[in-house]
């Protein structure tokens, strides 16, 4: 009887998941697994919602954005009876193991099942690129150069108007997006996370361009960017309260606070643009494919070397893996990126 693993993507989509859907179902095929797709992450899992995936339910997926599998941010831990339903769906599926595709929720669930005696191999999937232990995630490079196009496309319409255009990008805990796509598109100041914003240096940096006759400015901040008004602590701008299953709010809104103390405190004509969920779609670019293709195929090498509870990653060129704990880690922005990025602030 032929061995089966499902396989799941949870959180938010991201381009180049179905890549690794169809790497997954492709390599099974030589080690003769079956391949069950559960539908809707968790969700999928707790209801016992779940197709077979062959070589047609993959045929053409590979530069499709979103996920043929669906998905959703549900936490099984949330309900009392929640990770004892998914041990009795892995077992009514007949499973052997479990590929599961997403960030750090959807790894400390598949890591609870884990230590329940259930085999779990993980891929690490977030555009944020805030995962540890894989050196980058898939869905990452398409995000950056999405983010890079808009921004060399308002640098026209600033120049021409002499403006300051506030670019705002994902990036809840970390400022990845931010860097990455700010420095390649001459962002003229990047805010992160990981470094509070002081708005006079803020003004700084805008007049000092202004006083050396740059009359526009290209302002790129993280969504989940700290702002301290009037001495105060340092906090998030929260768009909703309400939370999702993992205990997070709605961030968004930081480009138009910011934008309002510019022009206020300058007299610059400052307009934003939020990029939100463009950063998510459409195709996946060639890394991205490319790494996603990688990391389906290992983690079903995983499984055939009976490795669980360790998460594929990119170390340099390579594909290795980690423990899922080491995967639990938030990867902030390196210092030393950040620094020469602002070499070019002002």
């Amino acid at each position: 009887m032929k061995k089966r693993i499902g396989v799941l993507t949870g959180g938010g989509d991201c381009p180049g998941l179905n890549a690794v859907i169809r790497a997954v179902v492709r390599k099974s095929l030589e080690h003769e697994y079956e391949v069950l797709g559960v539908l809707e992450g968790w969700r999928g899992m707790l209801e016992g919602r779940w197709e077979p995936l062959d070589l047609d339910k993959v045929a053409g997926i590979l530069p499709r954005g979103g996920t043929i599998l669906f998905t959703s941010r549900t936490n099984p831990a949330r309900r009392s009876d929640g990770i004892q339903r998914l041990i009795e769906n892995f077992d009514k599926a007949g499973l052997y193991a479990l590929i599961t595709v997403g960030g750090d929720d959807t790894m400390s669930v598949a890591r609870t099942l884990q230590q329940m005696g259930k085999n779990c191999v993980g891929v690490p999937k977030t555009i944020d690129n805030d995962l540890s232990g894989t050196d980058q995630t898939f869905g990452f490079d398409t995000a950056v150069n999405i983010a890079m196009e808009a921004i060399d496309r308002v640098h026209s319409t600033a120049e021409a108007h002499q403006r300051v255009m506030v670019v705002e990008v994902m990036g809840r805990d970390t400022g990845w997006i931010a860097v990455a796509s700010g420095m390649a598109g001459g962002a003229d100041l990047i805010l992160i996370p990981e470094v509070p914003i002081n708005l006079d240096e803020v003004f700084e940096v805008l007049q000092k361009r202004q006083r050396r006759g740059r009359a526009f400015s290209i302002v790129v901040v993280a969504e989940g960017a700290k702002l301290s008004e009037d001495g105060g602590a340092a906090h998030e701008v929260i768009q909703s309260e309400r939370r999702d299953e993992f205990g997070h709010v709605q961030l968004g809104g930081i480009g138009p606070v910011l934008a309002r103390e510019i022009e206020k405190r300058t007299g610059f004509e400052t307009r934003v643009v939020i990029l939100g969920h463009i950063q998510r779609g459409g195709s996946p670019t060639a890394f991205d494919r490319i790494l996603a293709t990688r990391f389906g195929v290992a983690a079903v090498e995983l499984i055939h070397r009976g490795e669980f509870g360790r998460m594929v990653a990119l170390r340099g060129r390579e594909i290795t893996s980690v423990p899922f704990s080491e995967a639990l880690v938030t990867r902030r922005v390196d210092e030393e990126l950040y620094k020469i990025a602002s070499t070019f602030f002002g």
